[in-house]
């Protein structure tokens, strides 16, 4: 009975509501798709199906892995999660810390009606939320040993609903502290100036505007359904073929749509790039950067990639260093005193 407990666990994820992977989201991303498909691009039912269900991206080696990768990586989550500081205790320390401002009055906005405190919680959570995944997926591009373990995600030659779960443990750690320290920030904010008016139902109200992401198809952004939106909405949004154009190894598309949910943050920041249509993509990366479906080289390839780094780093370090302790070791010598030399009288 205990073993089945942990395989119930382990997919847990297709029963739960708050993941995207849950089987009543994925149901209306396969609907979703087919809608798209004979209304918008009028294929017929058959061959809407037949793309939908395409046997060669199901079953390809890529989309195997990701289906094993999910396994492997949803046992190590329960098995870390426990030792993870929580948003709870992020929010717990955070708000005592604010009763030691002097100028900040708690309770500022308790008076404030629950309808707009739920409103504006639930929005500020969402917004703080995404932003905060911008800018951790930004920087594993930028950086040398992000990337060595986001590159991971990047190895995918086709893309399923479950390839969001092709990620690093170590990504996944990253991702679940920003997640707790985003979220613990505002709990604990809310808490503070609203006072007792924030509660459970505040907190649960943020599932609202995830549940509408869920519902309008956020797991068409990693799939071969290439969903475009106006151009003036994926200014706002992203739309699943920005995220497919963000997975293309064409150069142009290149670090572009970091987004998760808003193109805001790329329309901002200079990183948008706007779905072509009729434009056929091309996954994965090269051999060279990482493997699309041997697991010893998924897992264990990015702490070579990072050591690899670490090293030429040490040893630009010190060849920059070299020089100037050579010119301290010669400054050194000038200003030394020449030793006196004895004299002998001759005898």
């Amino acid at each position: 009975m205990e073993i089945l407990d942990h395989i119930g666990s382990v997919f847990a994820d297709f029963s739960n509501p708050k993941k995207r992977v849950f089987f009543g989201y994925l149901l209306l991303t396969i609907l979703i798709a087919l809608v798209w498909l004979v209304a918008v691009r009028r294929a017929s039912i058959r061959a809407a199906l037949h793309e939908v269900f395409d046997r060669k991206v199901l079953f390809s080696a890529s989309s195997l892995a990701d289906y094993k990768i999910f396994v492997i990586n949803r046992v190590f989550t329960m098995f870390i999660s426990p030792l993870l500081v929580s948003q709870l205790a992020i929010a717990t320390a955070l708000y005592y810390a604010l009763h030691d401002v002097d100028f900040l009055q708690r309770g500022l906005f308790a008076g404030t009606p629950k309808g707009v405190i739920i409103a504006l919680f639930t929005a500020t959570i969402f917004v703080v939320d995404d932003l905060t995944k911008y800018l951790m997926h930004r920087w594993m591009h930028r950086w040398p040993l992000l990337w060595a373990i986001h590159k991971v995600h990047h190895s995918a030659e086709t893309m399923t609903p479950i390839t969001v779960y092709r990620v690093h443990p170590l990504e996944g750690v990253l991702y679940g502290l920003r997640a707790a320290v985003a979220q613990g920030t505002v709990m604990a904010s809310f808490l503070f100036f609203f006072g007792n008016a924030v509660d459970l139902h505040t907190v649960l109200g943020v599932n609202i505007l995830s549940f509408v992401f869920h519902v309008t198809g956020s797991n068409l952004r990693h799939s071969h359904i290439s969903i475009r939106y106006w151009r003036w909405l994926e200014h706002l949004l992203i739309s699943p073929a920005q995220h497919q154009v963000h997975h293309s190894i064409a150069r142009e598309h290149h670090d572009k749509n970091f987004g998760v949910a808003f193109a805001v943050w790329d329309w901002m920041f200079g990183s948008l790039h706007l779905s072509e249509q009729g434009r056929k993509l091309k996954f994965g990366l090269k051999a060279s950067e990482a493997h699309p479906s041997r697991l010893l080289d998924i897992y264990f390839r990015p702490f070579g990639d990072m050591a690899r780094y670490l090293r030429r780093r040490a040893r630009r370090l010190h060849e920059r260093l070299r020089p100037q302790a050579a010119r301290n070791s010669a400054a050194s010598g000038r200003d030394k005193p020449i030793p006196a030399v004895a004299r002998t009288d001759p005898g």
